[in-house]
Formats: C-alpha cells, sequence, structure tokens
C-alpha cells in the first residue's frame, strides 16, 4: 500500500506469487473505471506490471545481491472492454533466474521482457502486456 498507493487504491491486489508466476486481480469499480464504464487502461497497465515487477523483486531478494531494476519499455494491446474482475498473470520466472544469473556472472546490464495477459471471469482475453525491464548488479 505504501509503495504503490495508487494501485491500492484503485483495487489492485496480488493473488498469488511463487519462482514461477504472479498472479493479480482488480474489480472493475467506480474509481477505476473510464468514460466507456469499463476498466480504465491505466489501472490495467499498473496490475500488468506488478505482476512482472513483483517476480523480479522476489528473485532478486533470492540472492543476496544489490541488484538495480528499471523498466525500459513497455507494449499493450486491448481486445475486449474490461469489466468485471480481470486477472493479470506472468509466468515467466524461469526467464527471470536466467537473467538474474547472466547479469551477476557479467556485471553488466541485461534487458528482459516478459509477457502479461489479462483475463475477465469467463477466462476470456481482455490485454495482452510486454514490459520490458533492465537489471543490473550495482558496483
Amino acid at each position: 500500500m505504501f509503495k504503490l498507493p495508487s494501485a491500492y487504491f484503485t483495487g489492485v491486489r496480488t493473488k498469488y506469487l511463487d519462482n514461477e508466476k504472479c498472479i493479480v486481480s482488480v474489480k472493475h469499480r467506480w474509481i477505476n473505471q473510464n468514460p466507456f464504464k469499463s476498466l480504465f487502461w491505466a489501472v490495467q497497465g499498473m496490475a500488468a506490471e506488478l505482476t512482472t515487477g513483483a517476480l523480479i523483486i522476489k528473485k532478486i531478494k533470492e540472492t543476496d545481491k544489490d541488484i538495480a531494476m528499471l523498466l525500459v519499455k513497455n507494449d499493450a494491446s486491448y481486445s475486449k472492454k474490461a469489466t468485471g474482475r480481470i486477472t493479470f498473470e506472468c509466468t515467466e520466472g524461469k526467464l527471470i533466474d536466467g537473467i538474474i544469473k547472466k547479469a551477476i556472472e557479467s556485471r553488466e546490464g541485461q534487458l528482459i521482457a516478459l509477457n502479461v495477459i489479462g483475463r475477465n471471469s469467463d477466462n476470456i482475453e481482455v490485454s495482452k502486456f510486454s514490459f520490458t525491464w533492465s537489471i543490473k548488479v550495482r558496483a
């Protein structure tokens, strides 16, 4: 809540996090809607980004190394009106393991693109995101 207050106030919540995946959900409500009565694109983006960021943070903490992370790019596409509860899932934890290992061994910054799918309660895709993160061991 203190690190991401706007995500908290708009209803974004982490539902599951392990070494492989992170699941975040948000319910369409008045406070997070757009003029078309669906989930505002920025709220979808916050929820989707959190799935990737939480996975990276978890993995960095497990290394006991001083590693910086920075979001450097994102892409999004929206395919259906987002109403009801929308669930965002990133399942690329193994990719993160590899890139962190490479960053530690090379002592050079590494880029990783992580993909997220947003689905409604009927399991229909409503949006897709790709977030490119820079990961670098601090000197």
